[in-house]
């Protein structure tokens, strides 16, 4: 497989970074930001494109730049958001980077579902930490909040994201993950 250069990889994660300012007021303004999850897209899109290291660096970066300059998230619930996109970065861009079954659909599945699992137990011990004096933060509450609000945005995330990246290398814009062998004819 062919490697994107880090002109490309920075490119991209730049990309995704605006898009982690952009997408949230647009969901945010009818009353679906916490349903859809729209800074999580372009975590998981720059993570599973550039790695882990843009991952990580996509997730924490634009969840300050987005709290900074629109609000969102609160400076609150930045600390457990940023932990979150941070591990969904990490974990997607390390998993899809070691795993290999021979079928993108099925590495990027792998890769992205732990990274959404691993992700949202880390929010909740960074909410528990942060709310351990004083304000009752319980099991239930962090399934209600990381779980049941939260499924729509899963399911797109699972829909949209594997699209995307196969579409994205299908049209030759990143590397192809199983590059096509090419039958040799006899002469």
């Amino acid at each position: 497989m062919e490697q994107m250069s880090s002109v490309k990889k920075s490119s991209f994660c730049a990309l995704c970074i605006a898009l982690c300012l952009v997408l949230p007021p647009v969901f945010h303004a009818i009353g679906a930001g916490a349903i859809f999850l729209p800074m999580h897209l372009p975590v998981f899109v720059c993570a599973l494109i550039c790695g882990w290291g843009y991952g990580i660096f996509c997730g924490v970066a634009g969840c300050i730049l987005s709290s900074l300059l629109t609000g969102m998230p609160t400076v609150a619930s930045l600390p457990a958001m940023g932990t979150e996109l941070a591990v969904y970065g990490l974990v997607a861009g390390l998993l899809f980077k070691t795993i290999r079954t021979g079928n993108t659909y099925k590495d990027l599945y792998l890769s992205l579902i732990p990274a959404m699992l691993l992700g949202r137990v880390a929010a909740g011990i960074v909410n528990a930490w942060i709310f351990a004096r004083g304000v009752t933060y319980s099991m239930a509450l962090w399934a209600s909040a990381y779980f049941l609000t939260s499924w729509p945005g899963t399911v797109l995330i699972l829909i949209f994201v594997p699209i995307l990246i196969v579409s994205l290398m299908r049209a030759r814009l990143i590397p192809n993950r199983y590059a096509e062998k090419k039958e040799r004819r006899p002469a």
